[in-house]
């Protein structure tokens, strides 16, 4: 289940590839990632 969570993150491109510079924007990426695939 948990591979499965980080292979659907890892579709996100500027996540996968780490595009931002600082930690809170890194995170804020993160979270809406996670919001987008969590209502689906």
């Amino acid at each position: 289940m948990v591979e499965n969570y980080f292979a659907k993150i890892k579709e996100f491109r500027g996540i996968a590839t780490r595009y931002d510079k600082t930690d809170c924007s890194y995170t804020a990426n993160w979270n809406l990632a996670a919001a987008l695939i969590a209502s689906r």
